[in-house]
């Protein structure tokens, strides 16, 4: 039974990183791009918007559709940083460890 023991206090140390972590991730921020940097947007690790910067010269009324479409991308791109950030971390922390389908940490 030693060995059950050992797994769950291993258990339990990982439940107390993966915490660390989701509380890293708020606090981690990316800047998502388009349009050459004419349109930026900041998110923190879990996918949240915190600030849109758009080139003044974008801003015309003939370009509202454009200045959509530089938004949604560079919040995309946000967004896939973010993620591939918090998968880089999570590895880090499992080791590489596959985890099933489905299965989720925390516990």
């Amino acid at each position: 039974m030693k060995n059950l023991g050992q797994m769950l206090k291993q258990a339990q140390e990982m439940q107390a990183k993966m915490q660390e972590l989701q509380d890293e991730l708020a606090n981690m921020e990316v800047t998502g791009t388009s349009g050459a940097g004419m349109c930026q947007v900041t998110m923190n690790g879990n996918g949240e918007a915190r600030q849109v910067k758009i080139d003044k010269a974008l801003v015309m009324p003939d370009d509202v559709e454009i200045l959509e479409d530089l938004i949604l991308a560079a919040i995309n791109d946000a967004k896939e940083k973010a993620t591939e950030k918090s998968q880089e971390e999570m590895q880090k922390i499992t080791g590489g460890l596959q985890l099933p389908p489905g299965f989720q940490l925390p516990f």
